[in-house]
């Protein structure tokens, strides 16, 4: 077998260079985008700062016994030192298997999961629906649209306050109710209605982003699939179910995905409609705050360990949905 050679190198025709090692690969990563790493060097240092270091610092706090009592602080001219310790995996045991862990913890949960699919089902649902009416050509569609778009328009604090005040006891709901002889809730009050009440106040506030979503999504749908269906003899719902809502697959799953992570972590709402007077209507995050902000002494480690174990739920679900999107896709390929 004869093996040809290169003159000039030496080596055997259709050889490999050896793989540069890490550090050469590195530099010259650096000299060949030098520009770009010089335009996303404040972006990185500006997350680094505002959110890795405080999610470390976090995690830290989770491994102590810290709280209002043994961090340090000063208090006048006196600096205390801080005398909190390291507990390793403790809190994390005691949320989850501890004493009391479901009514500190598996309770707020459960009505969390059940919180977010009901509101992120209701978000999508009326969006969708009302997505499909303003696509249709009518008069006064315009105007229907930024009438539509004014609950998310206002800010947060504007409306829950607004709901707060129409949902008291003398407020305009229950006043008109009395005026139908019909029962008048105790919206702020009872667990059961507080927590629709709250279902209801963050599906008026979210729906309109999910309406202008998937309007953006129907109006990048080929009109002519509808019309070679509709040649087909597809019914209304067959054109819906075979055209619309294939035409909306990468629109709905990104818009769930982010409507699931935000509702999961929605803390306005509930701290403003309800602020600390209703314990079983607090989610997670609310709850988390309360344990390191709204009580005393404010046990921080706990807080933090708090938000640790959000932070590992929504990586959970994210991962698994995004394989499942993703098999799915694969099985419509074939």
């Amino acid at each position: 077998m004869t093996v040809a050679i290169d003159r000039a190198t030496g080596k055997r025709r259709g050889e490999r260079d050896p793989r540069p090692g890490p550090v050469r690969r590195l530099k010259h990563a650096c000299r060949r985008h030098r520009y770009a790493y010089a335009m996303i060097a404040p972006v990185v240092i500006v997350l680094g700062v505002l959110v890795l270091y405080p999610l470390a610092y976090g995690f830290y706090l989770t491994l102590t016994d810290a709280d209002s009592l043994n961090t340090a602080r000063t208090i006048g001219v006196n600096e205390i030192e801080a005398t909190y310790k390291f507990v390793g995996l403790d809190n994390y045991a005691d949320i989850l298997w501890g004493p009391t862990a479901y009514d500190r913890f598996w309770s707020h949960f459960i009505w969390t999961i059940a919180w977010t699919a009901l509101c992120v089902a209701l978000h999508y649902g009326i969006g969708l629906g009302l997505a499909l009416l303003l696509n249709q050509d009518f008069r006064g569609r315009t105007f229907y649209r930024m009438i539509l778009v004014l609950p998310w328009a206002v800010p947060t604090f504007v409306t829950v306050f607004g709901w707060r005040f129409m949902l008291a006891d003398g407020g305009v709901v229950n006043t008109a109710l009395d005026a139908l002889h019909l029962p008048s809730p105790l919206w702020l009050e009872d667990t059961f209605w507080q927590r629709f009440a709250a279902i209801m106040v963050n599906t008026w506030c979210g729906v309109p982003f999910m309406m202008l979503s998937l309007l953006g999504g129907l109006q990048s749908i080929d009109d002519s699939l509808y019309e070679a269906a509709e040649m087909d003899g597809a019914s209304a719902w067959q054109r819906f179910r075979y055209v619309t809502l294939p035409g909306l697959r990468s629109v709905s799953s990104t818009v769930v995905l982010l409507g699931v992570i935000w509702t999961f972590n929605q803390f306005a709402i509930i701290f403003l409609l309800f602020g600390d007077t209703a314990p079983d209507a607090q989610i997670l995050v609310t709850w988390a705050y309360y344990l390191g902000f709204g009580q005393q002494p404010r046990d921080f480690a706990q807080s933090a360990a708090y938000g640790i174990l959000l932070l590992a739920v929504l990586i959970v679900f994210t991962s698994f949905y995004r394989r499942w999107l993703s098999r799915n896709d694969e099985q419509l390929a074939i």
